[in-house]
């Protein structure tokens, strides 16, 4: 008996179900012209949205990072034992992290350099600064979709940069003193941060490749760019990596040259006292010949020990060095990267229609929970 109870009522309650269901779809088959109306008037502005927005090209190049390993240290060493030369135990540079390389690009004096990089625009004889093309009026297209956008929805953004403008005219001028720090323009901070939003760095651990990206209004401005951004990942990644190398290295070299310096100045003290003194056989002489062979034993050993170091400093400011092989390299994009105008249609008329439908459950939902009287002509 209670079982029939119990499959009476999940029969009753899916019949509900589907009636509500049967309902709802009546509803806004009554309600079809609103609907029409909205999702026509967010498929037209889909439309226009789709024209209008600014064509962009993504230039792109793969790169696989490698440092030396230790066979080949250990084979120079073996090389310099041959002659007589003993480097000691040198081992491979330690693979940097990938988050090494994300942090070196949005590294600011990257960027800074990066926006200094001439490029090749379509309507001007000469290569044109990224700074300039993005920060000068002469070299700044029109945009009806950006007009747009910067008086509706970046109109708050105007008025306060606006009145920061005026508070920064007032400010007084600050001299700095010549430091490390990094300083930057109104002009050049603007272009790094559009910079950021039109590069990119993608890593894939597991396969251990690098992918530099660029978006540019222009096919071939694009790929400059992107060739530009390699060489700035090694250059950096190059100094960051090697640095304390490099620091032990130029040490060395400093102490190496004033070994050179002293040995050679025993070395022609020495031969000038042997002519000197070839005749003459006295205790003295003797005495004095030995002090300065010392003084030449010491100065040479001291010159050959610091040359060691110095071949063994520069065998691993080379080792640590990293390469960034190119895997595939930089091509000029022939098919535009965005906008994707079908994308772009589908989506303002898919959200034209969702809104347009909960438009009217939300009008129904509030007629009949609501007492508002701008709602009493809605049926």
């Amino acid at each position: 008996m209670e079982n029939n109870v119990s499959d009476r009522d999940k029969l009753n309650s899916a019949e509900e179900q589907e009636i509500n269901i049967v309902e709802l779809i009546l509803r806004l088959w009554q309600k079809r012209g609103l609907i029409i109306k909205v999702t026509a008037a967010f498929m037209l502005l889909g439309i226009f949205v789709a024209i209008f927005s600014p064509k962009e090209y993504n230039a792109y190049c793969t790169v696989v990072p490698q440092t030396s390993k230790k066979g080949a240290s250990a084979s120079l060493s073996s090389l310099a034992s041959m002659a007589g030369i003993s480097l000691g135990q040198i081992g491979g540079g330690e693979t940097l992290s990938p988050l090494v390389y994300t942090n070196v690009m949005n590294n600011k004096n990257l960027l800074k350099e990066l926006a200094y990089t001439p490029v090749n625009f379509a309507g001007f004889d000469t290569t044109v600064t990224l700074l300039d093309y993005y920060t000068s009026p002469q070299y700044r297209k029109f945009s009806l979709l950006g007009t747009i956008k910067k008086y509706t929805i970046g109109l708050p953004g105007l008025i306060i940069g606006a009145i920061s403008k005026s508070d920064e005219s007032e400010a007084p001028v600050v001299f700095e003193i010549d430091s490390n720090l990094v300083k930057l323009s109104k002009n050049e901070y603007t272009c790094i941060k559009i910079l950021k939003g039109l590069t990119a760095i993608n890593i894939n651990d597991k396969e251990g490749y690098i992918t530099l990206s660029a978006n540019m209004p222009e096919p071939l401005a694009a790929a400059q760019v992107a060739e530009r951004m390699v060489y700035l990942l090694q250059k950096y990644v190059t100094e960051f990596k090697i640095q304390k190398a490099s620091y032990q290295y130029e040490f060395i070299c400093k102490r190496y040259d004033e070994a050179l310096k002293e040995y050679s100045k025993k070395h022609e003290e020495y031969a000038k006292f042997k002519d000197a003194n070839r005749s003459i056989s006295s205790a003295v002489a003797a005495t004095r010949e030995e002090h300065i062979r010392n003084e030449y034993n010491v100065a040479y050993a001291l010159f050959s020990e610091l040359a060691k170091q110095k071949m063994q400093a520069e065998i691993k400011v080379k080792e640590d060095t990293p390469i960034l092989t190119i895997v595939e390299p930089v091509t000029v994009p022939l098919k535009k990267s965005k906008p994707r105008r079908a994308m772009i249609l589908f989506a303002f008329t898919f959200f034209g229609g969702v809104l347009a439908c909960g438009t009217v459950f939300g009008l129904d939902f509030l007629k009949q929970n609501f007492d508002i009287k701008y709602l009493d002509k809605w049926e």
